[in-house]
């Protein structure tokens, strides 16, 4: 049976800098006007509600905005900030005001996997729309269609080994039979320890000092996609 490949996306298909210095600065400066143009659509409430009541006494909207940017400064990983932010990049790839910056060598090996037979899925903190619009707005065009699959935080934190279980449940297959591939590696710990073979990537573009077999915590390295097929 073909390998099924879970893909991270930031510093694994797509440069940190792009999510840092592109996609989170554009959800801060958008969000206060996307809050007063769709703050009262039931889709956007029920986020900013949720961030209202976890900070008790906060009601104001504008309190809420000044929370989130704040977590954005910080890369919270919150569901509501994810959401919202995914709702604001959409508004920003369907103006053409964003471009998804995904590297080379990812674009040729998504595409080879796939059609290989491999079945490629998506784990990532950002929301599964956000995930699903970086890919449809690539610079190499429309990949979307690559991925069978999409989890993200809704399932469980990426450092948990239950989370990847759980994708493990929801893709019908062994965990053994699925390959996490991540530049994070306490994410590649969490997915080991739920029996998932695991890749790091150690792109020198997001890492400069290559990470050695200690630092890798035993994970085996690729610094591009090209390198993972071995390993498949």
């Amino acid at each position: 049976m073909p390998t099924t490949i879970l893909t991270d996306i930031e510093g694994t298909t797509s440069s940190i800098a792009f999510v840092k210095d592109v996609l989170f600065p554009y959800a801060r400066g958008a969000l206060p006007g996307f809050v007063r143009e769709h703050g009262n659509t039931p889709e956007v409430r029920r986020w900013l509600d949720m961030v209202a009541v976890e900070h008790g006494a906060m009601c104001d909207d504008a309190m809420v905005v000044e929370t989130l940017q704040g977590w954005i400064d910080e890369d919270r990983k919150h569901t509501a900030l994810k959401a919202l932010q995914g709702m604001m990049w959409r508004e920003g790839y369907l103006r053409g005001e964003l471009e998804a910056d995904i590297y080379p060598d990812a674009v040729a090996g998504l595409r080879r996997w796939h059609q290989a037979g491999h079945r490629l899925a998506v784990y990532s903190s950002g929301s599964v729309p956000a995930q699903q619009l970086l890919f449809a707005h690539t610079g190499a065009g429309d990949l979307s269609s690559l991925f069978d699959a999409w989890f993200d935080t809704e399932v469980g934190h990426k450092r948990e080994a239950g989370s990847y279980a759980t994708i493990a449940g929801k893709l019908g297959r062994d965990a053994a039979d699925i390959v996490f591939l991540s530049d994070v590696v306490a994410e590649l710990d969490a997915a080991r320890q739920a029996g998932m073979r695991t890749v790091l990537l150690d792109r020198r573009e997001d890492y400069p000092l290559p990470r050695d077999e200690v630092d890798a915590n035993g994970h085996p390295r690729a610094e591009s996609f090209d390198a993972i097929d071995p390993l498949l």
